[in-house]
């Protein structure tokens, strides 16, 4: 089998739900049977080595558009390559040109920007920060922690679990009986998609794969698949080894179904992708493939993991960024558009997460590591053509830099983002806690970016 099984720990992952689990299910199954054929899926698109938000979203007006230039300095956009974003209050920023793709999905009113979120401890400020360590996450700035951090919600402890992972144990029994995994990454593995009790499964954006019988006839191929089968009836007395059967017993069956579904040769969301070939656009394909075939599968929740690496700009940075958005602009847009073709974009949010933001000063022709971050949200279900949270003050050793190199203190928690985007998914709000561990520590844990 050619794909991987992220969830490994097989006592745990097929063990008996517990009450913790069973109580919110039952008021979630309540109100599924209440609204009939509900489907909803996350996308997740993680940006490695972290995005330099700063050259992502730029403030266009004069004033600030200074501050950020003067910051910026050889790494600077010029103000009259930016695509801007109109608002109702007037246009403030404006996109890198190689993201104009998006501006008519801004336009439409399917994508809002995230501003200025990341990891946090609590709520802190400058003063905080150069005051007391105790009040940063564990190892900031830090490519392997703020990864980790950032797909987990758990900013000063190792984590196992990930806050996708998390969110899919609370309403895992939406998909009761379904053969397939709700938890699937098409970006390998890594800890967003892990979870307590949900397995979750790597697969490959193309090709067949699966249980590999070739050779001989077909009976002969489904007497070999007959005889697997009986190998995991063996021994069921014993807790190990039943596990290890029935996870390699569901992983075979899931993946029959995933590669009919992802090897759609007539999908209608094809035409949206048609002249691209990046890794990411591939990667929203299938995803958008298994959305397509969320019927054949059987399943009314979904969550999926993309990524795109090349994000780690410390020389080089405008061209290299350029090429990255080159990719990241055509691969969004394209996926929008399959959204509307399939009729489901508002029934599926994509949301982008990376490192770590990178600083505002320039360092050898690109930037170092930093800390918050700008994010895009894209979707039917999302407020959009507007911006949430606080743009940070672009000033050098200004009231939201770390130092005086524009390493902007995050205003937002990224626990705050994912509790606004767990509301919309359909966990109760008492349930939030379970998903983000630390969210009473934020002021508030709906956003308002989800309608």
């Amino acid at each position: 089998m050619s794909f991987q099984i992220l969830r490994r720990n097989f006592l745990k992952g097929l063990g008996a739900i517990t009450a913790a689990n069973t109580l919110p299910g039952l008021s979630l199954m309540n109100a599924y049977a209440q609204a009939g054929s509900d489907y909803k899926a996350l996308v997740c698109v993680f940006l490695y080595g972290g995005n330099d938000a700063n050259n992502m979203v730029v403030p266009v007006q004069g004033a600030e558009y200074g501050v950020y230039s003067a910051g910026r300095g050889s790494l600077a956009l010029p103000q009259a390559s930016l695509v801007p974003l109109a608002q109702a209050t007037g246009t403030r920023f404006g996109l890198h040109a190689n993201l104009a793709p998006l501006q008519q999905v801004w336009t439409n009113g399917d994508m809002a920007l995230m501003l200025n979120t990341g990891p946090l401890v609590q709520p802190i400020t400058r003063a905080q920060y150069q005051s007391n360590r105790s009040t940063r996450p564990q190892n900031l700035f830090s490519h392997d922690d703020q990864q980790e951090q950032n797909q987990s919600a758990v900013p000063n402890n190792q984590a196992t679990l990930g806050w996708g992972g998390r969110l899919a144990d609370r309403v895992q029994v939406l998909n009761a009986g379904a053969a397939v995994p709700m938890n699937i990454s098409v970006g390998g593995n890594d800890i967003f998609l892990r979870g307590q009790t949900v397995s979750a499964y790597s697969v490959p954006t193309g090709g067949n794969f699966g249980l590999m019988t070739s050779g001989g006839n077909a009976a002969q191929q489904q007497a070999r698949r007959t005889a697997l089968q009986a190998l995991f009836a063996l021994d069921r007395q014993n807790q190990q080894v039943r596990a290890a059967g029935d996870v390699i017993s569901s992983a075979v069956n899931a993946s029959a179904a995933l590669n009919t579904v992802i090897n759609n040769g007539s999908s209608a969301a094809a035409p949206s992708f048609q002249g691209l070939n990046s890794g990411l656009s591939r990667q929203l394909f299938a995803v958008a493939k298994m959305i397509e075939g969320r019927a054949t599968l059987g399943l009314r929740r979904q969550i999926f993991f993309a990524q795109a690496g090349g994000y780690d700009n410390h020389q080089n940075q405008l061209a290299d960024q350029g090429n990255r958005f080159n990719e990241l602009g055509p691969a969004l847009r394209a996926f929008y558009n399959a959204l509307v073709a399939l009729g489901m974009q508002d029934q599926v949010t994509l949301f982008t997460l990376s490192d770590f933001g990178r600083t505002l000063r320039v360092n050898d022709g690109g930037s170092d590591h930093a800390w918050g971050n700008h994010h895009i949200v894209i979707g039917g279900a999302v407020r959009g053509g507007q911006t949430y949270g606080t743009f940070p003050n672009q000033a050098l050793g200004g009231p939201d830099d770390t130092d005086r190199d524009g390493r902007w203190i995050p205003t937002t928690a990224v626990d705050q983002y994912a509790a606004t985007l767990a509301k919309w998914f359909g966990v109760p709000d008492a349930d939030i806690p379970a998903v983000v561990p630390n969210i009473a520590r934020f002021p508030a844990r709906d956003l308002g970016f989800m309608a």
